[in-house]
């Protein structure tokens, strides 16, 4: 029997009867198998020393359950690691921070208890995943879209509380900002509500965040300060129409203005959907008709002679690869934006995109879908990317999966700094990375996704960016042990810029935390 730190067998062996008298012998699980489903299939420290690996696991159906088992865990000296779904791939998966911990698995409690298609918000349990929440509207006909991530199958609670992200409207896909209100498991075994939720026959828990008082709920959030058993999220309204166009541009310098033209669409709530950079003329990034294909298919093929000057381009750029663009009508940059609402008001916003950028760059290229009014038919044919209509799937997960590819990878790590919201910042980033991949020998032995030669970053979240590097898991210990090295090294560069991390997985969270270091 694996036991925690410090814990006998007898000790454990106890703890975990304890804990079979309140969720039924069942629901507590010890055997190799069992505590298979608890590890990271993504870990790069995979039958390794340090690999994080949990001593037991148990899954609680009701918030009293969960109150019983951290009442226990205290007697006992038991460390707890509680997870909704356990899909947080990429950033430790199921596995707990802690080696030895016992896991609390919170999948059964997934019920809906609340969706309100009148003031658009829910009221979920941390087992409550994207698909049960998109499945539960639609049988119920309620005119609500929810803001999904990019595979549908993590819990809304979870992916909000390690700051995850979506794809519709800038204030519904932060989905730590679009919560409203919580009740939280305090590791006393006490039960703790915020916001309106604090006030006993509240009717405004999920439609009035702050309550009176301190707003504690960002407590709960990347941390072990409690267990959060239910959440409440708004939700936007089912627009009548959604319509997305691109902005394109033609020469290296013009990647200013687009970036001034991008933030100041989102940040006046002209252009709310979430924007998606790319560089045609760089092969890099890809618009919502192309993501999943360059996921599944690999990226596009460019001719001998175009990769060639790509190849040759510093930063991302060359004089010839510039006019090698304008005599090939390639844009150099551009960018995606998406619009929600009545059909007249989202043609009128992108009309009005088209007016701004046309002021900074005269020869801007502009180019739109058609303006959807049936999403169902407009995901079935692949028209746009099925997420910015906040329909969820896991086309996407083709990203790092195991399996294919040279060589096969069997999981990924994200890099993820958050760098400024300008041109200067994404040029420095990759000329602060570049250089570290160029110079320092570890960095070069080790995979990498989307790096060279030119990394856009994503824009999910309002007035900054986050660099996003892909590291692939590989089947070769060794060239894992010199990933993680190498992850190691880029956090600390990037920390000497001034860039943290805005989620890692748990081998990397108490380094990433030593970075938010000021006054110690």
């Amino acid at each position: 029997m694996r036991t925690p730190p410090g814990i006998s067998e007898v000790e454990f062996s106890t703890a975990l009867q304890a804990f079979a008298n309140v969720v039924g012998k069942e629901w507590v699980f010890t055997s190799d198998e069992d505590l298979h489903t608890y590890r990271d299939a993504y870990s790069p420290l995979r039958n390794e020393p340090d690999e994080r690996v949990a001593s037991a696991a148990v899954a609680p159906r009701s918030v009293e359950e969960v109150q019983e088992i951290v009442r226990i865990a205290n007697r006992f000296s038991i460390p707890l690691y509680a997870i909704s779904t356990g899909r947080n791939l990429g950033y430790g998966g199921s596995a707990p921070n802690y080696s030895g911990s016992v896991v609390v698995d919170l999948k059964r409690m997934n019920r809906v208890i609340e969706v309100n298609d009148s003031n658009h918000y829910a009221i979920v349990e941390p087992g409550v995943s994207y698909f049960d929440l998109y499945n539960y509207c639609r049988e119920k006909k309620l005119k609500v879209w929810l803001d999904v991530p990019d595979p549908g199958w993590g819990s809304l609670v979870g992916n909000a509380l390690d700051h995850g992200v979506g794809h519709t409207a800038s204030r519904f896909r932060n989905h730590f900002d679009a919560h409203c209100g919580m009740e939280v498991v305090l590791p006393s075994g006490e039960l703790l509500r915020t916001g309106m939720g604090a006030m006993p026959k509240s009717q405004t828990w999920a439609q009035y965040k702050l309550g009176l008082g301190p707003v504690v709920d960002g407590l709960f959030s990347q941390s072990n300060m409690g267990i959060v058993t239910k959440m409440g999220f708004w939700l936007m309204p089912e627009p009548e129409a959604f319509l997305q166009g691109k902005v394109m541009v033609r020469r290296y310098d013009d990647l200013h203005d687009l970036v001034e033209v991008l933030k100041y669409v989102e940040n006046m709530a002209i252009a709310p959907g979430a924007p998606e950079m790319a560089s045609p003329l760089l092969g890099a990034g890809g618009d919502t008709k192309t993501l999943v294909d360059i996921f599944l298919n690999g990226p596009p093929q460019l001719d001998r002679n175009h990769s060639e000057l790509i190849a040759a381009a510093e930063l991302g750029y060359s004089r010839k690869l510039e006019q090698y663009g304008l005599d090939n009508n390639i844009p150099y940059w551009s960018f995606h934006v998406s619009f929600y609402g009545p059909r007249k008001v989202v043609e009128a916003q992108w009309e009005a995109v088209q007016d701004i950028m046309t002021e900074r760059v005269s020869d801007a290229i502009f180019q739109a879908h058609d303006v959807v009014t049936d999403r169902d038919e407009a995901v079935r044919k692949a028209e746009v990317y099925a997420q910015n209509m906040g329909v969820p799937n896991l086309e996407f997960f083709a990203l790092g999966t195991r399996g294919g590819g040279l060589p096969p990878t069997r999981g990924h790590l994200f890099f993820s700094p958050v760098i400024p919201q300008s041109a200067e910042g994404i040029l420095e980033a990759n000329r602060v990375f570049n250089k570290a991949v160029n110079d320092i020998p570890l960095l070069q032995q080790v995979p990498m996704f989307n790096l060279r030669p030119f990394s856009l970053p994503t824009a999910f979240y309002e007035r900054c960016f986050l660099l996003v590097l892909g590291f692939p898991v590989l089947d070769d210990p060794a060239i894992n042990k010199a990933t993680v090295a190498a992850f190691r090294e880029l956090i600390r560069i990037g920390a000497e810029h001034g860039w943290g991390e805005y989620r890692t997985s748990p081998i990397f969270q108490d380094q990433v935390m030593q970075t938010y270091s000021f006054n110690d």
